[in-house]
């Protein structure tokens, strides 16, 4: 598993926590998984996506979710992001598409695949890494969630003024890694439809991400997604 961690600082910061227990663990039972002929998603190859996508030194921004869509060809190893071709967008993502149109005037309604987010420093990270087909949450408490902590505290540590996103109460208990003088902590409600009227919709995150940006002399974020899809 630590050979689909391509990114050399982020192999670096992590190199002490494959020989733990935890790790080892976790990868006997994705391998067991396997074994068995279970759908593992996103491919195996996309696992570390988000980590070598955002190198440590670029990261800006930290968007946090659960765990990987279940839906076969959506996943690709970002989180809330989909695969280019992916239609329609699931909920959740149109409702951030919707906030995205109301806080800034930016329409992505044509994708849902946020690789140009990540590029700019922005790391889509899922607390739990992996997902079986078809069955939300079903590699939860399996090992992932420390190795997630393990992320979100190397990036307090390492990183000076980041944004830390945290949609709903689950992303919210990561919020003990974080040194909240330090970076900035965003706790909204979740843009799942069950929560989005709570509190999400109208909470400007986009907008906040770039003023905190900014004011600590970094480049804002390109929330445009280009139009990745070409008509004949």
């Amino acid at each position: 598993m630590q050979s689909l961690l391509s990114e050399p600082l982020w192999q670096k910061a992590l190199d002490n926590e494959w020989q733990k227990p935890y790790i080892i663990a976790l990868e006997a039972f994705l391998e067991s998984e396997m074994a068995e002929g279970k759908s593992i998603l996103p491919p195996r190859s996309h696992w570390f996506e988000a980590l070598n996508t955002t190198p440590l030194d670029k990261v800006k921004v930290v968007i946090l979710g659960q765990d990987p869509y279940p839906t076969k060809g959506d996943a690709h190893g970002l989180c809330f992001s989909v695969q280019a071709q992916t239609t329609p967008l699931p909920k959740s993502l149109q409702n951030i598409n919707k906030e995205l149109y109301a806080d800034l005037g930016i329409d992505n309604t044509h994708t849902g695949y946020l690789a140009s987010w990540a590029e700019q420093g922005v790391l889509l990270l899922n607390a739990v890494l992996t997902v079986e087909e078809g069955k939300a949450n079903a590699h939860k408490d399996k090992g992932w969630e420390v190795f997630t902590d393990k992320v979100i505290s190397i990036v307090n540590e390492q990183c000076e003024h980041v944004v830390f996103v945290l949609w709903g109460a689950y992303a919210q208990k990561k919020g003990k890694c974080i040194d909240a003088s330090k970076h900035l902590m965003i706790n909204d409600p979740h843009p799942s439809p069950l929560s989005a009227y709570r509190g999400f919709f109208d909470s400007k995150p986009f907008s906040k991400i770039n003023a905190y940006l900014v004011s600590h002399g970094k480049e804002p974020i390109v929330w445009q997604l280009e139009n990745t899809m070409t008509l004949f």
